[in-house]
């Protein structure tokens, strides 16, 4: 009986996923321009066909109209998201959150129903040490998400954070990805075997390594932003804040210089991406699939390169900035390797490809479209 009900799991999931090194959809036809460049910070628009449907909320609109609602689950590693609203939300990994016991970032990426219930979300502490009411902040729920994160070194710890062996519950239910296949381990069967829990370990042990890991790059943006802005960015209410950091006054200063220059480059209707370039090399893009959607989320990962470029900034002058060709040349680069099917909770699919160049993340709607792709350089 149990092979049978094994076996209706996996056609289910191959339903729903589309099967282990598919794509959502092909990765259509782009133009790339610019670059447009400040200091050391170059952006380059991605621009494309428009997805046809309603544009979702963002996680920042939707927190601000008391619409989203995120709570902590006594897991530093895990929270819990829930839609009142009538409209999808959009969430994007990297997305920060500020308050509860700790401040976190967002892991993964997805569209959040309307009147969805809650769902389990992964996340990742941003803030090292606290776990109590921070001022008159609520302990059990996020107050807003008006930040991204600033780092590719963090991007990169996140995007492979939750690997085939980690466990991830879901209405008592636990999934693993092993290589070509999956398995459902039920909760109560879990604790009869034994192969099945030193998985499970693996799983724990691995995501304490990735958490370690984005406590180290936190600190490490902290220091680079204050060696170069000359002056202590950690807050008093919270040193190892990452989200208190950004909100102090030199950073906002000088963050502000970038975005005033090159956020409103972005006026054409057709763009639905970017790409930026740190210092001569490129970093990271994200492409949507709309332009309202790129709209909407512009200003914050604006904000969250200028405060990347600033941090990365150097008393050498950039010679020269990469072109478009080599900017095509990155896009494409996703295309090569094959893709991993990862579901993260009942609401995120994920597929994610990897190269020595970089980590590609698919973030996919439940029909399979694609709504978020993001590039990661290595």
């Amino acid at each position: 009986m149990r092979g049978l009900i094994l076996a209706a799991t996996f056609a289910g999931i191959g339903m729903v996923l589309g099967g282990v090194g598919t794509r959502a959809q092909e990765v259509p036809k782009m133009r790339v321009s610019g670059p447009f460049s400040h200091q050391n910070l170059s952006v380059y628009f991605v621009h494309g066909a428009d997805a046809a449907g309603p544009v979702p909320l963002t996680l920042a609109e939707a927190m601000a109209l008391g619409k989203a609602k995120l709570h902590e689950t006594g897991n530093v590693n895990n929270l819990s998201i829930e839609n009142t609203g009538p409209d999808e939300v959009f969430i994007q990994a990297g997305d920060i959150v500020k308050g509860g016991q700790q401040d976190r970032v967002l892991a993964v990426s997805m569209v959040l129903k309307p009147q969805s219930g809650k769902i389990d979300i992964a996340s990742f502490c941003v803030e090292q040490g606290r776990w109590a009411k921070r001022g008159a902040e609520d302990v059990k729920q996020f107050a807003s998400s008006q930040e991204s994160l600033p780092s590719k070194a963090a991007k990169l710890a996140m995007a492979s954070a939750v690997s085939p062996s980690s466990p991830v519950a879901d209405s008592g239910v636990r999934m693993q990805s092993a290589g070509l296949g999956a398995r459902i381990i039920d909760r109560q069967v879990a604790g009869q075997r034994s192969a099945d829990v030193s998985q499970m370990a693996q799983g724990r042990n691995e995501t304490s390594t990735r958490q370690k890991m984005m406590w180290d790059e936190v600190a490490k943006t902290q220091e680079k932003l204050a060696r170069n802005l000359g002056a202590s960015v950690a807050a008093p209410a919270s040193a190892s804040s990452l989200q208190l950091s950004l909100e102090n006054k030199k950073v906002q200063e000088t963050r502000a210089a970038y975005v005033a220059a090159l956020a409103g480059k972005a006026t054409d209707k057709d763009i639905v991406g970017y790409v930026i370039a740190i210092n001569g090399k490129i970093v990271s893009g994200d492409a949507y699939a709309s332009n309202g959607l790129f709209k909407k989320m512009w200003g914050k990962q604006m904000t969250a390169a200028a405060t990347e470029a600033a941090s990365e900034l150097s008393a050498t002058p950039v010679a020269t900035q990469p072109g478009i060709a080599d900017v095509d040349a990155f896009l494409a680069k996703a295309s090569v390797a094959p893709m991993k099917d990862v579901r993260k909770s009942a609401a995120v699919m994920q597929g994610v490809a990897e190269t020595d160049a970089l980590v590609y993340v698919e973030a996919r709607r439940a029909d399979g479209g694609w709504i978020n792709r993001s590039y990661i350089a290595k």
